[in-house]
């Protein structure tokens, strides 16, 4: 028989130990959860919370409105308006064409829609939100509001659109925005202002609405939403109204401006008027223009390729990027630097048989015209090339350099819009760093001749000249020359001007100055302006110009035998009146022939429209 008392003890035991390791493995459980909530609870609450709460809580950001761009009498040149956009995200959109089968019905879809935005999925990735249709009318809106949960990744955005009520009036100064493209994305990450541009797709790509990018755009609010889990918004907890942009105030008259653009009909070149005292830029021409409206929400392909593939190149800004020789309109900055630089006494006589000899090699002047002997007044007031080809070896290249410098010739004025071109005023440094064969670095006597007369290696733009003129007209103070006159905060209404005060002032002897000026007045009196200013009731001083496209190595100037885009420039500078300036213009006409007939009587209408439109405003005041 078995001994159960004896064998019944194995089995205690057992339990015993099982129990035990039970009990230790329960506690190590116990613990390692402990452990875990500890973990949860305490170290990691922070994140975990946020994550939370981001599945929770939908952080919108708000654009801002970007600020507005007036003249100086308030009409505005751009503007914003509230429009509905429908947006989609093509990762959740599904099937594209089908989307756009459905959709159609409610709202209408363009062939030309759906291009682009198939162009712009390929640009910018399936998970981007990309605009498929402008500007819905309200009944568009409401009826795709009514069916929204329809369509997954589509969205209805009320947003911001810009737009330029002027059309092509001043179309180069206002410049455009745009969308914002992978290479704008990359410059704002790299300044650490993408932050700035939730809640938006566009900024300014050209003229003004780049330059005062900053202060046009304001600043972004955000709204905190709670939302369900399938996004769907239920209440909002928390909004931070956006800070609207500055409103920019511009020195430019709009009415001037369509005047001035009207004066040159079809023909084309540029035209640059300040108020000297002030730098502000009354009138700012580029002939050809353009719409900017074209391109606030993407050019179509056949309107870029007129505006591109044209020659007469309407998407140049003329007055700061186009360079050119001035001719003539040189001269009267030749003669002063005569003057202050003591190489030739005003009472000089020189005589002028029609050309100048050289080196053996004869500078002959325009049309071979021969004017006897004449003194630095008659010189300029008939326009004699002689008189000032036989300044130059006088003078000198680098004198000419160093005097005209200060004037803005060769050199960036500073206007506040992008792109200007520093162009060309030569010296004997300029060309040894201009050109790598040692023989074509030296500099030539014979080239300051026709230097001297505004041709040769000089290249300058038109703002340059009216900067120049204006400059001469305020007696030598260099006011910095400005499109925009003041920023106005869209809050307060407070202005901040951008110049308040001269950026220089060249030395200039008084003597000196009314002698170049009482030759500029005559120039518009008997000289080579006159019919364009005949019976005018103010004084003007000006000098006209014709530029040189080509050399005709010796040949003669026939305009009828030339290429059209051959011909010489007309060019006219000038103020008004000229005993105390209120307006200073340069003009360049291309390809247009003689400054006297086609530049001045340019002038002479904006002259007339500013000077004479002041002249009734004060009579009219009490």
């Amino acid at each position: 028989m078995f001994d159960l008392k004896k064998n019944d003890r194995l089995p205690k035991s057992q339990f015993i130990l099982r129990l035990v390791v039970a009990g230790l493995f329960a506690f190590f459980c116990f613990g390692l959860l402990s452990v875990r909530f500890w973990v949860l609870q305490v170290e990691r609450h922070e994140g975990l919370s946020a994550r939370a709460d981001s599945n929770r809580l939908a952080v919108v950001p708000i654009a801002p409105r970007r600020g507005e761009i007036v003249d100086r009498n308030g009409e505005v040149l751009a503007r914003n308006y509230l429009s509905y956009t429908l947006e989609v995200v093509p990762a959740r959109a599904g099937n594209i064409d089908a989307m756009f089968d459905a959709l159609t019905p409610l709202v209408f879809i363009s062939a030309a829609d759906q291009r682009r935005f198939k162009r712009r999925v390929a640009e910018s990735g399936k998970y981007a939100s990309i605009v498929l249709r402008n500007n819905l009318n309200e009944t568009e809106a409401a009826f795709f509001s009514a069916n929204a949960l329809r369509f997954a990744g589509v969205k209805l955005r009320a947003r911001w659109v810009r737009e330029y009520p002027q059309g092509k009036a001043a179309g180069h100064v206002v410049g455009y925005v745009g969308r914002i493209s992978e290479g704008d994305l990359a410059s704002l990450e790299t300044r650490g202002e993408l932050g700035n541009y939730r809640g938006t797709d566009i900024i300014g790509k050209k003229g003004l609405e780049k330059t005062y990018e900053k202060a046009l755009l304001g600043k972004p609010g955000f709204e905190e939403r709670e939302v369900t889990s399938r996004g769907k918004p239920v209440r909002v907890l928390r909004r931070v109204d956006p800070t609207p942009g500055a409103n920019l105030v511009l020195s430019l008259d709009m009415g001037l401006q369509r005047l001035a653009e009207e004066a040159f009909k079809d023909l084309r070149g540029a035209l640059v008027a300040i108020e000297p005292a002030t730098g502000d830029v009354l009138a700012f021409v580029s002939q050809p223009s353009f719409d900017p409206n074209l391109f606030i929400d993407g050019i179509d392909s056949e309107s870029w390729r007129l505006l591109n593939e044209s020659p007469d190149h309407p998407l140049i800004n003329r007055p700061v990027y186009g360079t050119y020789p001035i001719g003539s309109t040189y001269k009267p900055f030749v003669a002063l630097a005569a003057l202050e630089l003591n190489k030739r006494r005003a009472t000089d006589l020189i005589s002028d048989p029609g050309y100048f000899e050289f080196g053996g090699q004869r500078f002959r002047n325009s049309g071979s015209a021969a004017f006897g002997t004449l003194d630095m007044h008659r010189a300029l007031v008939v326009s004699s090339d002689t008189y000032f080809y036989s300044l130059g070896p006088e003078i000198g290249v680098n004198n000419l350099h160093d005097f005209m410098k200060p004037f803005g010739f060769g050199q960036i004025t500073g206007i506040d819009i992008e792109g200007e071109r520093r162009g060309v005023l030569p010296s004997t440094d300029w060309k040894r760093g201009a050109y790598n064969n040692r023989d074509q670095q030296r500099w030539y006597a014979g080239e300051t001749i026709s230097i001297a007369v505004g041709q040769g290696y000089n290249a300058f733009t038109l703002m340059q000249l009216a900067q120049a003129t204006a400059v001469l007209a305020n007696d030598g103070v260099y006011m910095k020359p400005h499109l925009v006159r003041a920023i106005k905060d869209s809050r307060t209404d407070e202005q901040f001007l951008t110049v308040a005060e001269a950026a220089h002032k060249i030395a200039l002897k008084k003597e000196n100055l009314q002698v170049v000026k009482r030759a500029l007045t005559e120039v518009t009196v008997s000289g080579t302006a006159a019919a364009a200013f005949v019976g005018a009731p103010y004084t003007t001083a000006g000098k006209t110009g014709t530029a040189q496209v080509y050399s005709l190595r010796g040949a003669k100037y026939q305009s009828s035998a030339i290429d059209e885009r051959l011909r010489d420039h007309s060019l006219f500078m000038a103020f008004a009146p000229a005993n105390q300036p209120k307006i200073a213009i340069a003009v360049i006409v291309e390809n247009a022939g003689w400054g006297g007939s086609v530049a001045a009587p340019i002038v002479r209408k904006v002259f007339d429209a500013w000077l004479l439109r002041a002249a009734s405003t004060q009579r009219a005041a009490p």
